[in-house]
């Protein structure tokens, strides 16, 4: 029988044990975690997970500090916040929501981020930490799945794994946190010749291409585990659309050894680490508060 890796009821056990931690902080008479989300325009999907964030925030107990910038805001000013955040001792934590206004350049706004407040994991002082197997704060949607393996039961030592994908949110660093747990990873992409036979390969196969229902059972080796980070809306016949995966769920399903669904799979443990992230970097600005 397939096993279900089920995202949204480890994010809960996760953040019941980080909401009792923030609880025994307070209680102490420190102060809570803080987390600064930044959102520059209204592109509908980006205020969703905004909401989301904020949500979680609000169960944990952690400080939401963000800001919501209208959309033609500039540069200076998106960066003038970002410089402001980083020198406010009550923000363990910020994080640009993406995709930002076309105006605005992404990559110079996410590199202004302090490195250790950088819970996104992108900073390039952090990718380059996870490189060389240092402490830092990870990428978190490459996290979750890792934590996804482990509740699972899902040893990658010794493994063959695909990583369909190859963006610097997701399918770089989940090639290296696969790696530093002693998987062989292969990294397939668009260009991939016979991207099929590749895939076939996988003990382990990591989907995250924004490509509805591309994995088929003719992409999948019987018995592997596959882990799906798609998020596509489409559209059904009543009009009001519905979430999918990068995986054709059903079909795939009765192949695999275990499975994400889509939702309630990857996604609620992007924000449970974000969450995390938060959490910890808090540990490392106020070090002897949170035991090691």
């Amino acid at each position: 029988m397939t096993q279900i890796l089920d995202g949204k009821a480890l994010a809960q056990r996760q953040q019941t044990a980080l909401q009792a931690q923030v609880a025994d902080l307070t209680a102490q008479g420190h102060r809570p975690p803080g987390l600064a989300v930044v959102m520059v325009g209204d592109n509908p999907a980006s205020a969703a997970y905004v909401r989301n964030k904020e949500r979680a925030c609000d169960r944990i107990g952690i400080a939401s500090l963000g800001r919501h910038l209208p959309g033609d805001t500039p540069q200076a000013v998106v960066l003038a916040l970002i410089q402001q955040l980083n020198a406010d001792e009550r923000v363990d934590g910020i994080l640009l929501q993406l995709p930002v206004p076309e105006h605005l350049d992404a990559i110079a706004l996410l590199n202004a981020i302090d490195p250790d407040k950088d819970v996104d994991g992108l900073h390039p002082v952090n990718l380059g930490r996870l490189v060389r197997g240092e402490p830092g704060l990870r990428s978190c949607t490459p996290a979750g799945v890792m934590a996804l393996l482990a509740d699972g039961g899902v040893d990658p030592t010794g493994q063959q794994a695909v990583v369909l994908g190859r963006s610097i949110l997701v399918g770089k660093p989940m090639v290296l946190m696969l790696s530093a747990a002693n998987a062989t990873v292969t990294l397939a992409h668009s260009r991939t010749r016979d991207l099929p036979q590749v895939t076939r390969s996988a003990d382990i196969l990591v989907a995250a291409v924004g490509r509805p229902g591309l994995i088929t059972p003719d992409y999948v080796k019987p018995g592997a585990v596959v882990i799906d980070v798609g998020i596509n809306r489409v559209a059904t016949p009543d009009g009001k659309g519905k979430l999918v995966g990068d995986v054709d769920y059903d079909a795939v399903a009765p192949l695999a050894q275990a499975i994400t669904p889509v939702p309630g799979g990857v996604g609620p443990m992007t924000v449970a680490m974000l969450m995390h992230n938060t959490v910890w970097s808090y540990g490392k600005r106020c070090p002897g508060v949170i035991p090691a």
